[in-house]
C-alpha cells in the first residue's frame, strides 16, 4: 500500500471521517464555524503527518536513520524577545529586498541590500553571511533566519564590523532618508547613550558597594564594643 493510501486510510480511522466523499471536497469535521478552506488545510496538514510517520516506520524497519524536520508555527511564538510590531517591521524590511518573491534573500538580493544600505560587501563576505544563519543549508535565507540576525546581534553574538551586524545596525533606520552620514551619527548617538547608561548603573553599583562597607563597619564596631565591655562584667 502506498504512503498517501496509508494516509488516507489512518486520517478515516481517527477522525472517524472519510477524506473524500467522491467530489473531492473534504467534508466538515462538525466543528463550528469551519469552511471548506479550513478543513481542506486540515486535510493537508493530517495527511502531511501522516506520510511523514509512514516514512519513518518504513526507515526503522529497514535500518536506516531519519534526520529529524522542525516546522516553526508561528514567528511570534519563537521570537518571543520581539514584540509584534518590530517582527512586523522587520517582514517589511525583508519583502523591500526580497525582489523575487519567494520569500527568500538569495545572494543576490542580499547584496543588492547590503549595497542600500551603504555596507557593500565582497562575494566571500556575503557568502559567510548567509551560512551564519543559513540553518537548513540552502544557501538563503529565509524570513525565519532574517529574524535570527536581530536575535544574534540582541544577544551580542556578532563580531562589530560584521556583515550581519551591520545589516542588524543599518536596518534600524531608515538610511535612504537620513543617509549613510545621518546613520553614523544616529549610532554614534545610541553608543553615547548606552555608555551614559552603563556609568548610570556603575555608579548604583559604587553607591551600593560603599553602604555596603560602611554597614560592615558598623558591625565590627559593635562587635569590638561588645567585646570591650565583656572583660570588665
Amino acid at each position: 500500500m502506498s504512503v498517501s493510501s496509508n494516509a488516507s486510510s489512518a486520517s478515516s480511522s481517527v477522525t472517524g471521517v472519510p477524506i473524500s466523499n467522491g467530489s473531492g471536497n473534504r467534508p466538515s469535521l462538525g466543528r463550528p464555524g469551519s469552511c471548506d478552506s479550513s478543513a481542506g488545510s486540515d486535510s493537508s496538514e493530517l495527511t502531511h503527518i501522516l506520510n511523514r510517520r509512514q516514512v519513518i516506520m518504513d526507515s526503522q524497519e529497514a535500518g536506516i536513520e531519519v534526520a529529524h524536520q522542525f516546522k516553526v508555527v508561528n514567528v511570534y511564538t519563537e521570537f518571543h524577545e520581539f514584540s509584534r510590531k518590530q517582527i512586523k517591521d522587520y517582514q517589511k524590511t525583508f519583502n523591500k529586498y526580497d525582489v523575487g518573491h519567494d520569500g527568500y534573500l538569495d545572494l543576490t538580493e542580499l547584496k543588492f541590500m547590503m549595497e542600500k544600505l551603504g555596507a557593500p560587501q565582497t562575494h566571500l563576505g556575503l557568502k559567510q553571511m548567509i551560512a551564519e544563519v543559513d540553518e537548513d543549508h540552502d544557501g538563503k535565507i529565509s524570513f525565519r533566519e532574517f529574524l535570527l540576525i536581530y536575535r544574534k546581534a540582541q544577544a551580542g553574538e556578532l563580531d562589530n564590523d560584521s556583515g550581519l551586524n551591520q545589516l542588524a545596525r543599518l536596518t534600524e533606520i531608515n538610511v535612504e532618508e537620513v543617509g549613510v552620514t545621518g546613520a553614523k551619527n544616529f549610532f554614534e548617538a545610541k553608543i553615547e547613550q548606552q555608555l551614559r547608561s552603563n556609568k548610570f548603573h556603575d555608579e548604583i553599583r559604587q553607591e551600593q558597594e560603599e553602604r555596603r562597607r560602611e554597614e560592615e563597619e558598623r558591625a565590627n564596631r559593635r562587635l569590638q564594643f561588645q567585646q570591650r565591655a565583656a572583660i570588665f562584667q
